[in-house]
């Protein structure tokens, strides 16, 4: 043996170093492909976007800014061999902590992303809406109030750029990062036909309003109050106006109408403002919400408080509580008690300072 090998030393020596390369060269591949190539802080949730223009250097680049990755280039390396970038499919992605290559590559590859917790609420304008929307979601907010302000392609909701912020429940819903608007609008839909239940559906239709105009109430009585318990008292007050062809002459429809939410007394030259929305010159509902309707504020007009109310006063704790009264004396008694809290309130503010 020893002879053979002596004989043949200029042949085994290029045998072995070849061996040699192809052994590393199979190691570097499993290593590239299933060592951990990233690292996660414990407890932190880290994700990388994949748009429709992405490329395996652009997630590359994504990664080492969020520092998860060890060997960024080793990465590259791998996704290029498998052709990720004609691979492409766009969405939101958890790294995590000890992953490979070669799993985030599977998840990347075939758009196994993590859904979105999609939330909003305490909407005023639908503005607000679109961007709350593309805080959370690919498209942005332009896609999304063309939508809203788009009146042919709101028909299929049975909405108008006036009513479709009414469609959209607050709550919390799980879609994916990549939905387009369109199919969001679509979802909502669903969403909100299955919040109208029968049982809601049937309360409306006794109080003798659509979804929409319960909506509609329901924003106005959110405006009003965020004491729970005043709310369905509001409603049916409202709701005693509308019967008796009183005007609303609702406050928070003023500020609605002059796009000034700062004002915290409407005075009578306010209510001059020529504009659909303003209740004091139009009788019944305006033409939609003036904001986004709490679920609380919703139930609590399709639940009014029945009562005689036609009138109601800030209370004189200055709580956020009203007073409520059936005849205008009574209400106008409520009103000087008000004012007489509401200057002495004013007098001792100004003395503190």
């Amino acid at each position: 043996m020893r002879d053979f090998i002596v004989r043949n030393k200029r042949l085994i020596l290029p045998i072995l170093l070849g061996l040699f390369i192809v052994l590393f060269v199979a190691y570097r591949r499993v290593a590239i492909a299933f060592l951990p190539n990233f690292s996660v802080p414990n407890g932190e949730k880290v994700y990388v976007y994949v748009y429709p223009n992405t490329t395996v250097d652009s997630v590359s680049v994504q990664l080492e800014q969020l520092q998860v990755v060890r060997n960024a280039s080793g990465f590259v390396r791998y996704m290029k061999t498998k052709d990720y970038d004609k691979r492409i499919k766009p969405g939101k992605y958890r790294i995590e902590d000890g992953m490979t290559n070669r799993t985030l590559g599977q998840h990347l590859i075939f758009g196994m992303q993590e859904a979105v917790q999609l939330k909003f609420n305490n909407i005023r304008l639908k503005e607000q809406l679109a961007a709350r929307l593309a805080q959370q979601l690919m498209a942005d907010s332009t896609q999304f109030i063309h939508l809203m302000n788009d009146a042919e392609f709101l028909k299929r909701y049975d909405m108008t750029p006036e009513t479709v912020i009414a469609m959209f429940i607050p709550n919390t819903y799980e879609v994916y990062w990549d939905v387009t608007a369109e199919k969001l609008f679509d979802r909502m839909f669903q969403e909100y036909k299955r919040f109208w239940t029968e049982e809601r559906l049937a309360k409306a239709q006794a109080a003798n309003l659509t979804p929409v105009e319960v909506s509609t109430l329901a924003s106005i009585v959110d405006e009003e109050t965020n004491v729970a318990k005043d709310k369905p008292v509001i409603a049916g007050l409202y709701l005693n106006r509308m019967r008796k062809g009183m005007p609303l002459q609702a406050c928070p429809t003023v500020k609605f109408a002059l796009g000034d939410f700062t004002l915290t007394h409407v005075l009578t030259e306010h209510t001059r403002v020529n504009s659909p929305y303003n209740t004091y010159k139009n009788r019944g509902l305006p033409p939609g919400p003036i904001r986004m309707a709490s679920i609380a504020g919703i139930d609590a007009v399709l639940n009014y408080t029945k009562s005689n109310y036609i009138y109601m006063c800030a209370k004189e704790t200055l709580n956020g509580e009203h007073n409520f009264a059936t005849t205008l004396a009574e209400h106008n008694q409520n009103t000087q008690r008000y004012y007489r809290a509401y200057r002495q309130w004013e007098r001792n503010k100004q003395s503190q300072k």
